[in-house]
């Protein structure tokens, strides 16, 4: 048997001391019946969605090399790029 904290709030809590004062048992037993409840429940299998495809068409802009990523990232740092180039920010 382990002993953790855990943090409830004070509303749940004085309801969880009520509950286990009516069935004549412990907050802990409580807990315990509650976490293996939500352990044992069986979940249909999570349906895997892809990430959305961009619709974005076109090139990069003009004197952007995308294939040199330290030329990129110092852009990315530096600059904002809009539609037809650069503009700068300092």
């Amino acid at each position: 048997m382990k002993i953790t904290t855990v943090r409830l709030p004070e509303g749940l809590l004085a309801q969880a001391k009520k509950l286990a004062r009516q069935r004549g048992v412990t907050v802990t037993a409580l807990v315990e019946e509650g976490l293996r409840d939500v352990v044992s429940r069986k979940r249909p299998p999570s349906k895997k969605t892809l990430p959305p495809v961009s619709s974005v068409y076109g090139t990069a802009p003009p004197d952007i090399d995308i294939a040199n990523s330290a030329k990129l990232q110092e852009l990315l740092d530096d600059d904002v790029i809009l539609q037809a180039g650069l503009v700068k920010l300092r």
